[in-house]
């Protein structure tokens, strides 16, 4: 159990992290919120026959729920690397700093491609570096947090 409560806390610190990046990013270069997050929220919730209402009520669950979404990631992939340190072994922050960036960008890009709501092939390299940029702060943040732990 310990190993899951130190994902959680390290995957806690990662989300913070990705999140302060990426917020970070937007006055930098003056880009708006992705909507992404809020559109899979959207048809996830269609796809569960979940009303979420109209208009601006919608929308704002649809955000909230976007938004939720990422710390359920976030969390879970934590976690995930908790339970796999515990069995596979230890391996260094910079081994696995990129793999669990890999791995939270893949959970928010991969549900995103699945229902359509983006395709990545189309993506130009800008948006693959700034969507690499933000998800690396958090595996780089997560594997050394949890190390950081006792």
């Amino acid at each position: 159990m310990q190993s899951v409560t130190k994902g959680l806390l390290a995957g806690a610190a990662g989300t913070l992290a990705l999140n302060l990046v990426s917020h970070g990013d937007m006055p930098l270069r003056g880009r708006p919120s992705s909507n992404v997050p809020a559109e899979v929220a959207d048809r996830l919730a269609d796809r569960a026959g979940v009303p979420l209402g109209d208009g601006e009520e919608k929308s704002n669950r649809e955000q909230a729920l976007g938004a939720m979404l990422g710390y359920v990631i976030g969390l879970g992939i934590g976690c995930a690397y908790g339970l796999l340190r515990q069995r596979a072994g230890r391996p260094s922050i910079w081994t696995a700093a990129p793999l669990l960036g890999a791995a939270a960008m893949a959970g928010s890009d991969l549900p995103a491609t699945v229902l359509k709501v983006t395709d990545p092939a189309s993506w130009p390299l800008t948006s693959w570096a700034s969507d690499a940029a933000s998800h690396l702060p958090y595996g780089l943040t997560t594997a050394s947090v949890y190390e950081a732990l006792p």
